[in-house]
């Protein structure tokens, strides 16, 4: 399976950036009222099927180097990273009670995500901070 390793690694870079647009977009659609149209029946299919997509991407590529989980710390930190984005986006999207703490809620998950992006791009648990701190 090493040797496709570049196509499932593009397949998993493709789902965060459609997942991180679509969940953006329903974010949005949230705070300017349209709780409904966020909710929508095929938006979160949607949002299921990529989510699917890429949870199966990234066993795979874990699968193909599985020692390389917990011996790099950028790995450890981007899966404890996607529990805090999971909460966040869940209480964005539905479960805050006020609109302020669901406005709160989006920017914390927006600001997880793209931090994210930043530990997996310089493979480093500080990610976007990287060169500036360490």
């Amino acid at each position: 399976m090493l040797e496709f390793y570049p196509q499932i690694k593009w397949v998993h870079i493709i789902c965060v950036l459609a997942s991180g647009s679509l969940f953006a977009m329903r974010g949005l659609l949230t705070q300017f009222g349209y709780t409904n149209a966020a909710q929508w029946m095929p938006l979160r299919w949607l949002s299921y099927a990529i989510d699917t997509s890429l949870l199966t991407a990234a066993l795979m590529l874990v699968s193909i180097l599985p020692s390389a989980l917990f011996a790099n710390g950028w790995l450890t930190t981007k899966l404890v990273l996607l529990v805090f984005y999971v909460v966040f986006a869940t209480l964005a999207l539905k479960r805050a009670r006020t609109p302020r703490a669901r406005r709160g809620f989006l920017i914390a998950a927006l600001a997880t995500f793209i931090y994210m992006l930043g530990v997996a791009r310089m493979h480093h648990p500080l990610g976007w901070l990287h060169g500036w701190i360490a």
